[in-house]
């Protein structure tokens, strides 16, 4: 009997793990320019849920880290589809972040609904972060999906 319960237990630990991978993912970050010094270091990207569900909400949360003090700027995404620029908006640095970003770590957070009808599949993201002055302070993409699930008549 306890061969059942150890094997049950298993298979629930498995499901629960898999369950918490298909809502939550970490995705490998590459910067723009390798062999550029930034003054700002990215060490990921969770994205939540994930795949991404068209027509519900996804946040990207960035971490990071700064050897200076940020008093304020912006951030320009990028995303393409497939390889097709499809889409670029621009966003205020302190509205993703608390200001001023003190030396060390913090995090870049940005919450979006995304339309019902978006096309499920493979995006690519570039994001560019720039000082007050508008020094570039780093350059990162990185990939995510966008799954089958949800449409319109979801929402």
């Amino acid at each position: 009997m306890e061969a059942v319960q150890c094997k049950l237990l298993a298979l629930f630990l498995l499901s629960l793990s898999m369950l918490v991978s298909f809502s939550l993912a970490t995705t490998d970050v590459k910067y723009c320019d390798k062999k550029a010094e930034y003054d700002v270091k990215v060490s990921g990207v969770e994205i939540v849920p994930y795949p991404i569900a068209r027509g519900k909400t996804a946040t990207f949360s960035i971490s990071a880290s700064t050897g200076k003090n940020i008093s304020g700027g912006k951030m320009v995404i990028d995303v393409s589809y497939f390889g097709w620029h499809i889409h670029s908006e621009t966003h205020d640095l302190c509205g993703e972040t608390s200001c001023p970003v003190s030396a060390g770590d913090f995090i870049v957070a940005h919450s979006q609904e995304l339309p019902g009808f978006t096309p499920p599949g493979s995006y690519s993201l570039t994001m560019k972060m720039y000082d007050a002055d508008q020094n570039q302070l780093t350059c990162i993409g990185f990939d995510f999906d966008i799954g089958f699930a949800s449409s319109v008549a979801d929402s």
